[in-house]
């Protein structure tokens, strides 16, 4: 499906549907970073387009329900405490004011067709076989790479800032617990709740790996706006039965032996 063309986003959802899981972005923030316009594209215009698409379904007389995927990052700056759904949106940065804006596009168009719409907002997550343009497998690639060349350094950006992360499996249960289980209109953070440096993810990493290195800060890696603390309080959506099951350590291990082979 491309979300900048209405034709192709028709097609995709041609036939009836109970459920759309709408994660179809630019999800990179560097790539975002890189061409916004594109970002606003896809992200807030392309969800537009579907979320009207589906609207008119409701008008027709069918009821699917649109689980707009946002991203934890809406909050943006904070006070160093987990963000709760009731917390204002600060975005500051092109991927996140753009999925906000996927937000807001779906909400207008439930406003007026009565298209069901859920903002679910995760928080970050990682897993074996992520992509290298994300923070944790760019992390273990560099390290995998220090350790095959003896190099007792590697370069990184802000590794200061905490981040909340979740197994890719236990994000995808909660997807499956909100559309069974959610109330339309609402909004859903997605995250554990507990926060980890990215200099501690790094450590963690370097034990699986048994390589320890220095880590060399590089301006080219840093964001000029980047968020120091982002945890999320997933109190709403513990609620309804979900909560984390695969440790993090575990993750980290299962990513590393998958870049392994």
């Amino acid at each position: 499906m491309e979300l900048e063309s209405t034709a192709s986003v028709t097609q995709a959802i041609s036939g009836t549907w109970d459920v759309v899981f709408h994660l179809a972005a630019v999800a990179s923030g560097s790539e975002a970073r890189a061409d916004p316009g594109l970002a606003w594209e896809i992200n807030a215009a392309g969800t537009a387009r579907l979320a009207e698409l589906l609207g008119a379904r409701c008008l027709a007389g069918e009821n699917p329900l649109l689980l707009v995927i946002s991203t934890g990052e809406v909050y943006g700056p904070g006070e160093g405490k987990p963000r709760r759904e009731t917390d204002p949106a600060r975005p500051c940065s092109p991927y996140a004011a753009s999925k906000l804006g996927a937000e807001i596009a779906a909400r207008d168009v439930a406003s007026r067709t009565g298209l069901r719409v859920m903002v679910v907002r995760p928080f970050p997550h990682t897993g074996p076989g992520q992509d290298l343009r994300f923070v944790v497998p760019a992390l273990a690639e560099r390290l995998g790479a220090a350790r095959r060349l003896g190099a007792p350094a590697i370069k990184v950006g802000n590794v200061e800032a905490v981040r909340d992360y979740l197994d890719v499996r236990d994000a995808v249960a909660a997807y499956r617990v909100l559309a069974d289980r959610g109330t339309p209109g609402e909004t859903y953070n997605v995250a554990s709740g507990e926060g980890l440096s990215i200099a501690e993810i790094a450590r963690r990493l370097m034990a699986l790996l048994e390589w320890p290195v220095s880590l060399e800060p590089d301006a080219r890696l840093m964001r000029r706006a980047d968020i120091r603390h982002l945890v999320g309080d997933a109190s709403r959506l513990r609620a309804l039965g979900w909560h984390p099951t695969v440790p993090l350590d575990q993750t980290l291990k299962e990513l590393v032996d998958a870049q392994a082979h």
